[in-house]
């Protein structure tokens, strides 16, 4: 079964592979309406939502719902475990979306499996949440778009229950702030991570790419996590582990 939904400003996708039960599909809608909830929370458009009143002022973490302190305490996690390149006010204001989206799609699929779909994939924009196989005995396989050459792939990662996130330049531009500068960061196109929660390759994939190229070269990952980036110049590195099937594209630099 599958399901495309628009929310957050972007497209994601769900993809059950298991037999669709009453309960799972109460449970895909349960998802659907999770992503929607969360956007309305965590909009930095919405003028109405939880985190442009409490941007303003206007209330408290603690007036809020739930999760929006949860998200926020997650940030806080997040900010002290890269060392300050990952941060929810890194332009200067009140914005954790770094990290919301990846935490609202991993949590999409804790509600699925919960229901019974145990070999699902919930992509969200690009960043994917896996859980079991596509088939008895085949992994999931994800391709890494190639910044450089768009609508083609750089690679595929397989993946059993675990994550990929991307962070880069090619969807959305020059989105990501370095919390240390307040300046785009330098150097590099993307940054792909693999590892076993969405939320948290997703926040270690946005802290690599604010390291830029020279930064990142010394970086090592976080455990559990392996990293592919790509350069300004089209050169690929990876993380040691990192496995990946390359394209005629792929210039492999193991680091």
């Amino acid at each position: 079964m599958r399901h495309v939904e628009h929310a957050m400003g972007t497209v994601f996708s769900f993809d059950i592979r298991d037999a669709v039960t009453p309960a799972v599909a109460e449970a895909l809608r349960e998802a659907v309406a999770w992503l929607h909830h969360v956007d309305a929370l965590f909009s930095t458009y919405r003028p109405d939502s939880a985190v442009s009143r409490l941007a303003r002022g206007e209330t408290t973490v603690e007036q809020c719902p739930a999760e929006v302190g949860e998200a926020l305490r997650l940030c806080a996690e997040a900010e002290r475990v890269t060392h300050g390149w990952f941060s929810a006010t890194a332009g200067g204001g009140l914005d954790p979306s770094g990290l919301v989206k990846g935490w609202a799609v991993e949590r999409a699929s804790e509600i699925l499996h919960a229901a019974g779909a145990h070999h699902t994939s919930v992509n969200g924009g690009g960043d994917v949440q896996l859980r079991g196989e596509a088939a008895p005995g085949v992994p999931w396989r994800i391709g890494i778009a190639d910044p450089l050459r768009p609508g083609t792939l750089l690679g595929v990662v397989s993946c059993r229950d675990g994550a990929v996130a991307t962070s880069g330049t090619a969807e959305r531009g020059h989105h990501i702030i370095v919390p240390h500068t307040g300046r785009p960061p330098r150097g590099l196109l993307s940054v792909t991570v693999v590892g076993p929660r969405l939320t948290w390759a997703d926040v270690h994939a946005t802290a690599l790419f604010a390291r830029g190229s020279a930064q990142a070269a010394g970086a090592a990952p976080a455990a559990g996590h392996k990293w592919l980036r790509v350069s300004d110049a089209g050169h690929v590195q990876t993380s040691e582990g990192f496995a990946c099937e390359g394209s005629a594209n792929f210039d492999l630099c193991m680091t």
